[in-house]
């Protein structure tokens, strides 16, 4: 009797809903709890990414930032450089042939030299500049002659000595070749270079004083 009781009873529980439902509840729990679970890893996974990525970002802004450090203010510094340019060209490029030629004819007096010749030969038109070569060719004891040198590489007109050789010796009296170089402006250089000075002759033209001194004692 009570086991045929105890099996209506079960029939009973079994076929009313509640403990369906209460099953259900608890699966349906059990599934969101491992939903969350994994939404939970998913969003610590991303977030780990999302770091990694923004701190990939940030040094790619920090790279480029460098890169650019050395444009900044490049638009200043252009003007300030062609400024020193023009600076340069008007105080040590000669304005022409007869700038170089009095400038040497005054040093070589100055240092107590003899001039012999000045033979120019301009190089080839650049867009800023075009290069002057002279050959010359002094003569003087050895201390003027070193003063002349001296004079040349401290002028405030720009030039430099590519070449010196000795061509003779005399007693006390040196020989001297000379190859030196200044520049011009391209529109300042003639389409013929100016006649050589012959021996004896400053470039300008004047006689020099060892020639002056001939004149007189004639």
């Amino acid at each position: 009797m009570s086991e045929n009781g105890s099996s209506a009873s079960w029939r009973e529980r079994l076929a009313s809903p509640l403990p369906w439902h209460l099953a259900g509840f608890v699966v349906l729990l059990i599934i969101a709890i491992g939903l969350a679970v994994r939404l939970g890893m998913d969003w610590a996974a991303m977030n780990r990414d999302s770091g990694d990525v923004l701190a990939g970002k940030q040094v790619q802004l920090k790279a480029m930032e460098l890169e650019t450090v050395p444009l900044r203010g490049i638009d200043k510094r252009v003007d300030q450089t062609r400024g020193e340019m023009l600076e340069f060209y008007k105080k040590r490029v000669p304005a022409d042939y007869s700038s170089i030629s009095s400038t040497i004819g005054d040093l070589a007096v100055a240092s107590g030299v003899r001039l012999a010749r000045l033979q120019y030969s301009p190089g080839a038109a650049g867009e800023g500049l075009t290069e002057i070569s002279m050959d010359a060719g002094i003569s003087g004891e050895y201390p003027a002659i070193m003063r002349f040198i001296n004079n040349v590489e401290r002028n405030k007109i720009f030039f430099i000595i590519r070449t010196m050789s000795l061509t003779s010796q005399q007693g006390g009296l040196v020989n001297l070749r000379l190859r030196v170089s200044t520049w011009l402006r391209p529109e300042d250089v003639p389409a013929a270079a100016p006649a050589t000075p012959g021996a004896g002759q400053n470039p300008s033209g004047a006689a020099s004083e060892t020639s002056a001194a001939e004149k007189e004692g004639e």
